[in-house]
This record gives C-alpha cells, structure tokens and sequence, in this order.
C-alpha cells in the first residue's frame, strides 16, 4: 500500500548494516473450514518456498540471501527474519510498552574448511499504544550481514523471547553460491527498498522482505537483482510465472552501475497477478543463465490465504455482506479492483496499514477453530464458533454438560449482559454437538440484527 511504502522510505538504519525495523503506522473450491489452518499456521507453505519457519510457540518467518562478497572467494549473506509484536511479551515502560527478543543463527558449514559463522544479537521494541502490542502481522524485521566462504551450510536459527518462557529454533541445509568466479545474475532478493551499491567491499542500504509474501491487489512488490561482468545498461527480462509456468507479468528493466558490479531494482505490480505462489525469473534480453526467487500472493502479510473461493468461505460471519457479496459477484479480471475497494470499505482506521476490522473478524475465527475442535467440522463452523466470532465473548459461560437440564440434554449457556440475552447451546447426539436451542437461535438472529444495524 501507499501508507507502508511511506512509513519506510522514512527509515534511517544505524549503520546500514543491521537492525531491527518495525512497521510505523483459482482451484477448485476447497471443502468449507479446510482453509483455516493453514491461514493461522502458513509454516508449511514458507518452508516449501525454502524459508526458515517455525509455527509456535514463537512464531517466525527467516530467510537467507546472496551477493558477491567484499573480497575474493567470499559470499555475502543477507539473514533477514520477521515476526510479529504479538508473538513477544511487552511491559509498560512510562508512557510505552517494550519487549526485548533475542536472535541466534548459525552458519555450519559441511567440512572443516568451510567455518562456522555466528550471528547473536538482542534487540529492543518500543511501541506507544497498548493496541501496537498485539499486532499479529510482520511488524517486526531483524536482519544483518555475515561474510562466508562459498559452500554448503547448515543454517540454525533460534529466536527467544527475552520478557518471557517462549523460544522457537528451526533449521535448514542452504548453500552459499560462488559468486566472483562467474558471471551473471544473483536471484533476486524480495525487498521494501534497496539501493544499488557501487562496490563489492560496501554493504548493501537495503530492508529485506523475508516472507517475500505480497498482499493481493494491494501492494507492489519489490526485488533488487544485482550482475556481475555485465556492462552498465545491460537489459533485463524480468517476468512473473505461476506453477504452469504460464506468464503473468512482464517487464524490462536495465542494469546501472560499474561494468564489474550492477544492479537494478524490480517493481512487480499488484494488479496483474492472482493470489497463491508464483515466480519471479531473470535473464539478460541478449540470453544468459536464468535466476529465480518464489513469492507468495495472499489476500495479507498476516493471514496466509491463497485461494479466492477460501476467502468467500471465511467471510461468511463478517459484518459487511454486502462488500462480501460484490467480492462473490466480481468477474476474475475485476477481483484486485474490487478487493481493493472492500479494504478501503471495510477499513475502520484507514491512516495505519491494517484492516482493524478483518483482523479482529479473524482473530475471533482463530479463537473458535482452537476453542471448538471436537464437534466433527472446523470450530469456527459450529454453533458456538459463530456466536463467538460474530457478537464475541460472552460475559457468562455456564457447562451444564457435567449434569442434565429438565429435558434431559446436556447444555452450556452463554450470557451477554450488554446484550441483554441468554443462549442456550444443546448436545442433542451426546457427541458433543452443541447447537442452539430454537428458542436461542431465534434470539441469536434478532441480537445479531441489531449489533450489525449499530456498528
């Protein structure tokens, strides 16, 4: 979006080396609830891209990265790693909240000539509102440079948090390409900014986008590709393709720099390429070697969904039906337009960079998947997984499951004082399927009614 692309063109980095940045500011339709998941746990998907991943209890996304090194026989890495305020522990310091993680990653290589590289650090994070603190989208970037010879590695990465018991580690083989004794391309790196550096000794000015994930139709998503015994103004093909290798986006763009060391920077547009994964490869326009790096499009940084129809089915609680029943309604070719105008629509504080709205609605999703496992279908899909998303926590949960009401069925009531109503859920097939009683479903509808008429 315009608002994130300005919040970080306004960063300044200590050094330009390293550090800690924090966000200012289709297939055949699925079974119904088999998305949810995989759009709270997305750990699989990021690992089949080649990311480092862990789903819990600390959640991250890591990647590593390649550049000519600074001298001979020398790779430079770029280790970025993201998470979100939400998955570390914050306490009130005067007028702010802080957290503090730590980061440990480990370059092992394979032979006693390749060595070990270490990266330890611990960083800070200062927010000013109680409501940054539980942001559950990558609102937090860690990366840094390493120098390592060229081989194969084995790259262990542990994040703790420092304010609290939660530690996640995850580890992957990687190889560090030599990149001094041939000419080409580097794969491209997913990037927020970038600026082509003029020597192979200087560190690159650049924010990494570790998940390589672009929000659909909403964002543009950007690469920095750097080559090496090309001459400046050397043109590049760059082209997106899906699993199918089918053409989604094409560009030409030309190299800049001195003839040992160029580079460009690569801006994929949001509106021509559907949600799921897909690829972005470069090659010289004269012919050459082709380099590739894999990206993910998903209707948010934060919830990992690929599929449109899976959208439409999680949508069906949310509030505005009829923003939900245009997006349904949308030809293939109008989807990234119309989706646009349903974030704008739907979006209750438009100067920061979520969808308040969306996130709360999934949370309550997310909630009721956890909360409601054993009815034989996805939690959110039950009886109590709707009332709990659509009018949230009740005031009141009373079980009568260990005993029987007067009809002889077990029973749970929920209590919305606010709301001034009283719902009763029964187990009807002692198979734990609650549902609500008529009576309650009928006063769920009026209550529903007016919470939505209210909002």
């Amino acid at each position: 979006m315009i608002r994130r692309a300005a919040a970080i063109a306004a960063l300044v980095f200590a050094g330009g080396a390293c550090g800690t940045w924090q966000r200012v500011g289709s297939s055949d339709a699925p079974a119904a609830g088999t998305a949810v998941p995989r759009l709270f746990d997305a750990t699989s998907m990021y690992r089949s891209m080649g990311f480092l991943a862990t789903s819990g209890p600390l959640p991250f996304v890591a990647s590593v990265r390649y550049l000519r090194g600074p001298a001979p026989d020398s790779t430079l890495a770029l280790f970025a790693l993201s998470l979100a305020n939400s998955a570390i522990t914050f306490q009130r310091s005067g007028a702010e909240f802080v957290a503090e993680y730590r980061v440990e990653a480990v370059f092992k290589g394979d032979s006693a000539v390749v060595p070990t590289r270490h990266i330890a650090r611990d960083e800070q994070v200062r927010v000013r509102s109680f409501q940054e603190t539980l942001r559950a989208d990558e609102s937090i970037i860690f990366q840094q440079f390493v120098t390592l010879p060229p081989g194969t590695y084995t790259v262990s990465v542990m994040v703790r948090d420092r304010n609290g018991p939660a530690f996640s580690r995850t580890e992957r083989v990687d190889t560090a390409p030599d990149l001094w004794h041939r000419s080409g391309l580097t794969a491209p790196i997913p990037v927020y900014q970038a600026t082509v550096r003029t020597q192979a000794a200087a560190l690159p000015t650049m924010l990494a986008n570790p998940r390589a994930t672009l929000p659909y139709g909403t964002d543009t998503l950007r690469f920095y590709v750097e080559g090496y015994g090309m001459t400046e103004r050397t043109r590049l093909v760059a082209r997106v393709v899906d699993g199918n290798d089918r053409e989604l986006w094409r560009d030409t763009v030309a190299l800049r720099g001195d003839p040992g060391l160029t580079g460009t920077g690569i801006a994929v547009a949001p509106d021509r390429l559907p949600v799921g994964q897909a690829e972005l490869q470069t090659m010289p326009v004269s012919g050459g070697d082709t380099t590739r790096t894999r990206f993910l499009v998903s209707f948010s940084n934060q919830w990992v969904i690929t599929n449109f129809e899976e959208m439409m089915s999680l949508l069906r609680y949310f509030d505005e039906q009829r923003w939900v029943d245009s997006l349904r309604k949308a030809t293939t070719e109008r989807r990234a337009e119309v989706w646009r105008e349903f974030w704008k629509a739907t979006d209750p504080v438009a100067i920061t960079p979520e969808n308040e709205a969306l996130d709360d609605y999934f949370r309550r999703v997310q909630q009721a998947n956890v909360r409601f496992p054993d009815e034989g279908e996805p939690g959110w899909l039950t009886d109590r997984g709707e009332v709990l998303i659509t009018l949230g926590e009740p005031d009141e949960i009373l079980d009568l499951s260990s005993g029987m009401d007067r009809s002889g069925l077990r029973a749970i009531r929920w209590t919305y004082s606010n709301l001034r109503v009283v719902l009763y859920f029964q187990d009807q097939t002692g198979f734990n399927h609650f549902r609500l009683t008529p009576t309650s479903r009928a006063e769920y509808q009026r209550v529903r009614g007016r919470v939505q008429r209210a909002r």
